[in-house]
């Protein structure tokens, strides 16, 4: 469903006075989006959804106010932003400001019209706002699910952490939009993006595939740290679905990131290192590393086989609809062999258009300037 977009002198206009954190997009030059006749007029009739905790929930009419909530929150809205029946039935969510920008505002045209939660809101804060319905991660099941039950709030569970989930909690978003011919295809999607990498990589031998780290720097405070995923997480099944070896397969690792030592990523030798930052520019980072004397003895870098892993207003490596970004670029960089013809700059316009509705001149404006990492 192609949804249309302010035009630039109007979005100017809008700019007018307009207060922002610097680097963001304020939520003033949100495009505007073409809402499809049953996100006015929701389908009578009660409907049941199954949500990733295996409860059914029932509703006399799909749900017209719908709240999300809970830690890990933008991941879960830039999912159900794929429904274009989220802008007039979602009410409230909390911050989904990630590195100072935010990415809803720009494809919401009526966000600021929506109850914004503190990210520390409680139960009796999201009840205010009068939901329908609350949309949780699982892992917020008992600091938030449990009290919103006890207020007599409905509350449907997703994950959105894994592609098989991406599948199953499309299913439930269009349960609950009473959209699941929408649901479908992007489930398809999804699908049919994964399938084309696996694929191409298909038939490469263990021996022929490079040996990866993916590291996530962080500097809290000052104090800089370098961490590895658990082979459960996204960026863990990106890099082996875009054939490579993971250098940190075997090590003993915890539920979450794990922290390693330069002399760790050294025994382990890997010959490509790729580079996550969650603040700040991925782009400086990996300058700083090529730059320290260190890291120059590495393989890796050695070699400049040391990337920056993209992004645009949240790194590609996250569970968050980009990820098919993330498992795109990653694998065409460990086989460009295997994907001569790709472009990703088609990838990316045709990733907001197919998913966001964004046309060319939409893009250019309101994500391009914003791309960071090992792009060309």
């Amino acid at each position: 469903m192609k949804r249309s977009f302010i035009t630039l002198a109007a979005a100017a206009a809008l700019l007018v006075g307009a207060c922002s954190t610097p680097g963001s997009v304020p939520a003033t030059s949100a495009p505007s989006s073409t809402v499809t006749s049953s996100a006015a007029n929701p389908s009578s009739g009660a409907i049941t959804v199954t949500d990733a905790m295996g409860n059914n929930v029932t509703f006399t009419a799909p749900p017209t106010r719908i709240a999300i909530a809970g830690k890990a929150l933008f991941m879960v809205a830039d999912a159900v932003y794929l429904f274009p029946e989220a802008s007039s039935r979602v009410v409230a969510l909390g911050s989904t400001v990630q590195n100072a920008l935010s990415f809803i505002p720009v494809i919401d045209p009526a966000y600021g019209s929506k109850t914004i939660l503190d990210a520390s809101a409680g139960a009796e804060q999201i009840a205010a706002a009068r939901p329908d319905v609350v949309l949780l991660k699982s892992s917020n099941a008992t600091t938030l699910g449990k009290p919103l039950a006890a207020l007599g709030v409905k509350v449907v569970y997703v994950d959105f952490e894994t592609p098989d989930q991406y599948a199953r909690d499309l299913k439930t978003l269009g349960q609950l939009f009473a959209d699941e011919v929408k649901a479908q295809q992007l489930i398809s999607y999804f699908q049919q993006q994964t399938d084309r990498v696996t694929t191409a990589v298909a038939g490469i031998a263990d021996a022929q595939k490079p040996k990866v780290l993916l590291l996530y720097y962080s500097n809290k405070n000052g104090t800089i740290a370098f961490n590895v995923p658990p082979i459960g997480y996204i960026q863990s099944t990106e890099a082996q679905l875009g054939g490579g070896q993971l250098v940190w397969k075997d090590a003993q690792l915890g539920n979450g990131w794990t922290t390693v030592t330069l002399e760790q990523i050294a025994a382990w030798n890997p010959d490509q290192i790729y580079v996550i930052a969650y603040s700040g520019n991925v782009n400086d980072v990996v300058t700083e590393l090529k730059a320290d004397p260190q890291w120059q003895a590495l393989s890796a870098v050695k070699h400049a086989a040391i990337y920056g892993f993209p992004g645009d207003y949240y790194s590609w490596d996250q569970p968050d609809p980009r990820w098919v970004l993330g498992l795109t670029w990653l694998a065409a960089k460990m086989h460009p062999d295997r994907f001569t013809s790709l472009s990703m700059d088609t990838e990316i316009r045709g990733f907001y258009r197919d998913l966001y509705g964004m046309d060319d001149a939409a893009y250019d404006k309101y994500v391009k300037p914003y791309l960071s990492g090992d792009l060309p």
